[in-house]
């Protein structure tokens, strides 16, 4: 007798839409590879690979190792917008410079 290999239509093959950029593509490379790597587990096909890749991803360094890139991102960002505001303060006192110069009589014009 053949057996009967009943795959959920989650699984089954869809024609995707073109990505329009290659973050798009990318993106939907991945949604293929995690949903085949789900079927895989559900399985019980799945590689060594994949279930480590996955105990990984649940471990508590991991979701340490998460945080910390987060924190970092912010410093990051805090420090971009640190230095912006530093160049534009720089800017505002130059002109009120200029301008104290101007009404002083000490115009360079």
């Amino acid at each position: 007798m053949k057996k009967d290999s009943k795959v959920p239509e989650k699984y089954t093959r869809k024609k995707l839409r073109p990505a329009l950029t290659p973050e798009a593509r990318e993106q939907q490379l991945i949604s293929l590879a995690v949903d085949l790597a789900e079927k895989q587990l559900m399985e019980g096909t799945a590689s060594s690979q994949v279930i480590t890749h996955y105990l990984k991803l649940g471990s508590t360094y991991e979701n340490v190792k998460k945080e910390l890139l987060q924190e970092q991102k912010k410093l990051a960002s805090a420090k971009t917008k640190s230095l912006e505001e530093a160049t534009r303060a720089e800017q505002i006192y130059q002109e009120a410079l200029e301008a104290f110069r101007g009404y002083s009589g000490q115009d360079d014009e």
